[in-house]
This record gives C-alpha cells, structure tokens and sequence, in this order.
C-alpha cells in the first residue's frame, strides 16, 4: 500500500511504501502503523531532517520536513500519539482513493494498490515581520515607547 502526503491544494510532498498493513484496520491504527514505520526508517540512520507526519518536539519546522538540532532517535509511540492527536484537531485530513475518512474508528479495507492521501494543512513557514514575530524574538517585552534620544 502506498501512502502520499500532500498539500492543501493537491500537491504531493512525499510518497512512502508500507507493506505487511493488516487488514481491516481502523484509520487510527493505520496512522500508527505509518508512524511507527517512518519514526523506524529515521531510526536506522537519524539526520537532521525528519520528513514525517508530525513535528517531533524540539523540532523546526521548514518548508520540506522537520529539523532537528541534534539528530536522535524518536518515539515512534509519542509520534503516533501526536499524529492522532493533530488529525482530531484537523492538522490532516485522510483519504483512501477519493474518499474522505472522517473517523478514527473506521473499519478499512485495503489493497496492495490503495493510495493513502495525508492532506497537511500546514501553517507557512519562515520569517514573518508582524508584531507576533518581533514578540517572539524579544520574548514578548516590548519596549514602553520611542527610546531613541535626540
């Protein structure tokens, strides 16, 4: 079975593999079968870049995955946890063909040829200018008023 990850408006970002899926499987074992098989991909050989569904903490988001300032090894549990968690906050949406899947608890049945879609909706990342990212960088102090003298 393959999965894709894809935007918002249909681009796809990643394309993964995933055999031995049993079947049927609920939607919310199948995020944690998927997150338990990239979290043991990036186990094998941890970089800096961790292309997965979720944002391990103490992690970057950036346009194309995760970095993480020190490579590690994840928890592939507290990844799916996570991963379950954002797809109940709308962080994902999951299609099996065109087909959207709403709930957690449905039952799937999948072939070998299924694709799987994970449509991120992902916030822009990078270096916005507005007073949330002056506050952000000054740790939310903001200064009483004009401090230049003349």
């Amino acid at each position: 079975m393959v999965v894709a990850d894809a935007t918002a408006s249909g681009r796809e970002t990643a394309r993964l593999l995933l055999e031995g899926v049993p079947t049927p499987i609920t939607l919310a074992d199948l995020i944690r079968f998927r997150v338990r098989e990239e979290v043991a991909r990036y186990n094998a050989a941890p970089i800096p870049r961790f292309n997965g569904l979720v944002q391990p903490s103490y992690a970057e988001a950036t346009l194309n995955g995760y970095v993480l300032k020190q490579p590690r090894r994840l928890d592939w549990e507290k990844q799916a946890d996570a991963a379950v968690e954002a797809f109940t906050r709308n962080g994902f949406f999951v299609f099996v063909g065109d087909r959207q899947i709403e709930d957690l608890d449905a039952e799937l049945t999948l072939d070998e040829t299924d694709v799987v879609s994970f449509v991120r909706l992902v916030p822009l990342v990078g270096g916005g200018r507005g007073p949330a990212r002056r506050a952000a960088r000054t740790g939310g102090i903001r200064p009483a008023g004009n401090t230049r003298t003349t």
